[in-house]
């Protein structure tokens, strides 16, 4: 197995305490700006800066760290969105995590698990997240359609995530508007930058937001996917390691107008 199949198979574990009793946690009642929008005006690359104590290839990473805190120093230097892992065995996170990002910062909430069935997207709404990530390697193009239309009934945005062109094609066919190449294979969780360039090379609509996931560190990393074009980024490790979130954070705000050929 996988461990992304291994992550799958744990969750479908968990799916019978989840239905079993309604999502009860404090109310978010904040209206925030939409994430699409944002990465479509914007002339910067926009960071979705993400909460993540652990993950499965690198073990612990901070787990010391107080989410809200990481979320405000978050948005305090520039973030688009705050990602919150919510997966709790391999990821140690949780929908605690979210919900109280939720209620401390006022910037678009993506909540960031391995979605199989519809109320986890039930849970992610109820604790305060507007955007959910859908992985599409995940799900069958049922399930992937399902659940996409689900979410956005209920007024989430969905981040469409993609590691090769079969599955880039899967999000288009779904109305995608937010598609995310994850350089990290799941399957092996190698990683390479050139998987955004890959990816961005057969994207046919100018109208979908774009971003590149994994593997960013520094500002040479962001002016690569910037050049393949990237509108955002989704970085954890790096910013999570980061004595400076500031400082990290905003080197990788680049300006998209100095993409090769303009």
């Amino acid at each position: 197995m996988t461990i992304l199949d291994k992550i799958i198979e744990q969750k479908k574990s968990e799916l019978p305490g989840l239905l079993a009793q309604a999502p009860s946690f404090p109310a978010v009642t904040k209206v925030r700006p939409s994430l699409y929008e944002t990465l479509m005006t914007s002339n910067t690359l926009q960071v979705i800066s993400e909460m993540k104590r652990a993950s499965p290839s690198k073990g612990d990473i901070a787990t010391h760290i107080d989410p809200v805190e990481q979320a405000t120093n978050y948005e305090t230097a520039g973030a688009a969105c705050i990602s919150v892992l919510t997966e709790q065995a391999f990821f140690k996170g949780s929908f605690n995590d979210l919900n109280a990002v939720a209620q401390a910062v006022t910037i678009p909430v993506l909540c960031k698990d391995f979605f199989i069935h519809e109320v986890q997207i039930d849970y992610a709404k109820a604790a305060g997240a507007s955007v959910i990530l859908l992985i599409v390697a995940a799900l069958t193009d049922e399930q992937l359609q399902a659940l996409y239309t689900y979410a956005v009934n209920l007024d989430l945005e969905v981040l469409v995530e993609v590691h090769d062109i079969e599955e880039l094609q899967r999000a288009v066919n779904i109305g995608a508007k937010i598609i995310g190449v994850n350089n990290r294979n799941l399957k092996t969780f190698d990683v390479s930058l050139t998987k955004t360039r890959e990816i961005a090379q057969h994207l046919s609509s100018s109208k979908i937001a774009f971003i590149s996931e994994s593997g960013i560190w520094n500002r040479d990393d962001a002016e690569y996917v910037a050049n393949a074009g990237a509108k955002g980024v989704l970085v954890g490790e790096s910013l999570m390691r980061s004595g400076d979130v500031q400082a990290a954070l905003q080197a990788l705000q680049i300006e998209l107008s100095t993409k090769v050929g303009e």
